[in-house]
């Protein structure tokens, strides 16, 4: 077969990397080919990188998505967009008997192996699920040193292109991401194990962190902040019972600084969400610190990390895995740090109630803003209350306590 097209026949399901892993020009050639009819694809996007509308390659495709983003929040017809609430633990389990097709991206290292990465988390369970792989071999990118191989009698079909993959530039980080990231880094000691997210927070938390020794991470990502500690020597998982002296990861997110950086750096280490989020796995790293955000926190400690008004803005994602994991840590800890307000100040993010639930009040340990630290985690519900009104923005801390 001369066309990947030809791989594919109604009603199949078709798993699509994303992050930085998007199989683009693979994609744009099924598009302009012309698929078969009911077609169902299914992803787990990131806002800020991916933006195919899958429902604009027939009037009968679909997809499935984990994360809303933008582009599918306004996708050519959004009634052919089915957001499934999964946490990114679960979503492993599910793509494991749920998959005919994977398209995924490949790379070659240094060395001309051919790897899979920069983003891992899903392929390990569809590609033993799926029973055709359609792979883009991306020759503009080194894959990552410590990304898995991937054995060339494992893909039916090998479309190359020269293809940068989209970059995340570092953040700026303002005077309350900078406060912040101080706080949260007074939290952190000297050989925890350390997970955080992508944004101005957490990269102002990372920043923070350049006075510590022998940290270790485990966790969703990699971006340049975490980069920049290894480099400096103050992340070196030496004290990482399992995985000992390496860092685990399942995406690499960043400049392309980072991207050239991973591809000379086995000790980053690639593996899938049956891993990273696997809260067995984490419960072997004592001092497990997970550091998460969200769009708002109630005074019970609830956390809405997706939905504002009335609409999916994201999806549950990992956090609450990694909240619960940290949970099973020796001297672990759940941390949600974020900013006291939004919409230029006129709008609390430290609520009465939330919107809609991620997570519960029993997975979130502390709550950070620029306006202090809130322990909750043997707090009663009076307590968790008034701590929380005391990290509100000042305006709004007589209209919470009026909700008491």
């Amino acid at each position: 077969m001369s066309n990947p097209v030809e791989f594919l026949s109604r009603g199949q399901r078709i798993f699509v990397g994303a992050a930085s892993n998007e199989p683009l020009s693979l994609l744009q050639n099924l598009q302009t080919s012309g698929v078969p009819e009911e077609l169902r694809f299914i992803q787990f996007p990131l806002g800020a990188m991916n933006s195919t509308d899958f429902t604009a390659f027939s009037n009968t495709a679909s997809v499935e998505t984990f994360f809303m983003t933008p582009t599918l929040a306004k996708a050519s017809d959004t009634s052919r967009v089915f957001f499934k609430p999964m946490q990114m633990r679960w979503v492993y389990d599910y793509l494991l008997q749920n998959v005919d097709v994977a398209l995924i991206q490949v790379a070659r290292d240094r060395h001309g192996v051919l790897r899979l990465g920069p983003n891992t988390d899903f392929i390990g369970a569809v590609l033993g699920c799926a029973t055709t792989v359609l792979a883009e071999l991306n020759n503009c990118i080194v894959a990552p040193a410590g990304a898995p191989q991937i054995a060339p009698s494992q893909i039916n079909y090998l479309y190359e292109s020269e293809r940068e993959i989209p970059e995340i530039p570092i953040p700026n980080i303002d005077e309350a991401a900078a406060t912040i990231g101080a706080l949260v880094a007074d939290l952190i000691n000297d050989g925890d194990c350390v997970q955080t997210g992508i944004g101005a927070i957490p990269a102002a938390i990372l920043s923070r962190l350049d006075r510590k020794n022998d940290l270790g991470l485990h966790g969703g990502l990699i971006d340049d902040g975490g980069m920049a500690l290894i480099k400096a020597g103050n992340v070196t998982g030496l004290r990482k019972p399992m995985d000992t002296g390496l860092h685990v990861t399942g995406i690499g997110l960043g400049t392309k600084a980072l991207i050239d950086w991973l591809s000379e750096t086995p000790e980053v280490v690639f593996r899938s969400a049956n891993h990273t989020h696997e809260a067995s796995a984490i419960a072997q790293l004592p001092n497990f610190v997970s550091i998460n955000s969200a769009v708002e926190i109630d005074l019970f400690g609830q956390v809405n990390a997706e939905v504002a008004g009335g609409r999916q803005i994201s999806g549950t994602g990992g956090s609450v895995d990694f909240m619960r994991a940290a949970k099973h840590s020796k001297g672990g800890k759940s941390i949600v740090a974020l900013n006291a307000t939004a919409r230029g100040g006129s709008l609390s993010r430290i609520v009465p109630k939330v919107e809609m639930v991620t997570a519960l009040r029993t997975d979130v340990d502390i709550v950070v803003t620029e306006y202090g630290v809130a322990e909750l985690k043997h707090a009663s519900n009076q307590e968790r209350a008034e701590a929380l009104i005391n990290i509100a923005a000042p305006d709004f801390r007589d209209a919470l306590k009026a909700c008491l």
